[in-house]
Formats: structure tokens, sequence, C-alpha cells
């Protein structure tokens, strides 16, 4: 039977609301569950979504949000521990109790956000390690419920947190020093995600699978950032930090206001973020490249002859 509603959590982030438009497409009804409808009532515009306010740490509450649901979507993530949230709480727990909701409200169908290199014990970082755990735990303790996870590398798009916010740390005066210069990434477009989301909704094929999703192309950080001050039609000094020197930047920026670079982080970079699986493909689906993209995204606020300078570049 075709998916006609679905619950999300997470669904007023990056990914959640363009999932939630491609959902809208193929006439899927998104409930939306947020502790604050009012700061994303934008989400709520798309065609048969609705914003609910509820706790998601609440498994009582979680199990009224699933009734009558036909599957449940978990999108939740969080870069950086803070504000009372932890990496074991919102990646370890939370599926958990999602799973076990969506097995009391007779939910058939879950699909869970992972990440690439999400691994109990062999992850570097506690964002990959609480990933991994509960990765394995839902697929290890399904039961009724079909499970699929996905796996992407860096998310990219419009108002992603990776190219966009390399684009306002490049605008900042002087020399920019950047840690762990040569890891490596393969981005994956957020339309495609979104996409491999939809397309596994519904498809036997995928149930207690998971998927690895990564763009057609490989770059270290350092080619990625030089690839954003291309895009932003500018010119930039990079200093390439060494291993100590990373290190060093991750304990300082770590205690800083927003956090922008922590220790654990650092640790989820010593891992390439590149996939051995297409999982993309295994769905049907080719990877868009950051040339379609990310020039647009970030050349929209540079003057006209200058994003049709760089077009002519490529």
């Amino acid at each position: 039977m075709k998916t006609s509603s679905v619950c999300i959590l997470g669904g007023t982030g990056f990914v959640g609301r363009h999932l939630v438009n491609r959902l809208a497409a193929d006439g899927v009804s998104c409930r939306i569950l947020t502790r604050r409808p009012h700061r994303h009532r934008h989400v709520g515009v798309a065609r048969g979504s609705t914003l609910v306010e509820a706790n998601v740490h609440d498994r009582a509450e979680l199990v009224r949000q699933f009734a009558g649901q036909d599957a449940v979507i978990n999108l939740v993530g969080i870069l950086n521990e803070g504000g009372g949230e932890s990496f074991r709480r919102a990646h370890y727990e939370l599926p958990l109790s999602v799973l076990a909701a969506c097995q009391s409200a007779g939910v058939p169908r879950l699909l869970h956000m992972s990440a690439l290199n999400a691994h109990a014990q062999r992850g570097t970082s506690e964002y990959l390690k609480t990933k991994g755990a509960a990765e394995d735990y839902l697929h290890a303790n399904a039961g009724s419920v079909a499970v699929t996870s996905f796996r992407p590398s860096v998310i990219f798009g419009p108002d992603d947190s990776f190219f966009n916010r390399f684009a306002a740390l490049l605008r900042l005066p002087g020399p920019f020093p950047l840690a762990c210069p040569k890891a490596r990434f393969a981005p994956v477009y957020v339309g495609d995600v979104a996409e491999a989301f939809a397309r596994s909704l519904d498809d036997p094929a995928t149930f207690d699978q998971r998927y690895d999703l990564c763009g057609p192309r490989v770059f270290t950080l350092r080619e990625l950032v030089d690839y954003t001050v291309q895009a932003m039609g500018d010119r930039k000094p990079i200093i390439e930090l060494s291993d100590r020197l990373s290190r060093l930047q991750a304990k300082v920026l770590g205690v800083m206001p927003g956090r922008p670079f922590t220790m654990d982080n650092y640790r989820s970079m010593q891992m390439d973020s590149v996939c051995e699986h297409d999982g993309l493909g295994r769905l049907g689906i080719a990877p868009t490249d950051v040339d379609a993209i990310v020039p647009f995204v970030l050349g929209q606020r540079l003057p006209k002859q200058r994003l049709d300078s760089l077009r002519r570049a490529r």
C-alpha cells in the first residue's frame, strides 16, 4: 500500500525542509514534530504538511503522534553538544525511543538518518560512535518495523551549513587558518538525499538496508575551501594548519560562542568521508555535482559579471 502519511522528527532542519517538499510532490501528508512551531511556519506551507508542537524525548507523546501514520522519518542530529543536548541523547537514546514508539503505535516503516563512517566501535568521535550504535540497534531490534538507514557525506545545497559557513568565515579580514586541510569529503546534494528517502519509502527492496550517500567527486577540505573562494569570486590567503595546530584550533574554538569547531569535529575528520558503496546508484539516482549548485548559491551575492566569468571558466 502506498504511503500517504508520515511523521517526521527533525523536519524543520536543512534536509527536512527539502524532504517535506519532495514528499508533498508525491501527495504524502507530513506531520512535522517540533518544540517551537511558531519558529518554523515556513515549513508548514508545503501541501499537506502540518507543524505539531511536541517533545520528541517523551516516548508516550511519540506514541500518540505516531498513531495512524504509515511511516516515521527520523532526521534528528547535532554537530556539537550544548544547550542540554548531548550526542548520546540525540543520536542514541532518541532513535531507540522512536523505534519503541513505532512498535507500540503499530507504525510499519522507519527511515533513519545516520552518518557516513558511523560505527559504535571504530567511529573516531562521539558523533560517529553514537550514530553508529543507534543504527546497529535499530536494524538488530526492528521487529515488525521495516527500517532503512541513510549514511551521507557532508550535505550541500541552498542554506547548507557547509559551503555557506565557510563563505561567511572567508569574508572575515586576514588569512584563513584551515584545520585538517587534507580531510576528504564527497559532498552530496540535499535534493539527492531527499530523493533517496522518497524512493525508499515504499520499496521493499530497501527494507533493512543501509545506504552510503555521496556525490560524484571527492575533494580535500583545502580543495573545497578553494572552490568556495572561487565561487564567491574572491581571493583569500589560506594557511594550512598542521595536525598539532588543528587540534589547538579545535580546543580554542570549542569554547567560543557558537563552538564553530570542536575536538569532536576534529576527531570526525580523522576519517575520510567518502563512500565505499554507491548508495545513490543502488537507488537509481544520478548524483548532482557541486558545479551544478554551489556557484549559483554563493554567486547570488555577487555582481552578475563576476558570476558570468566563473561560469565561463568552467
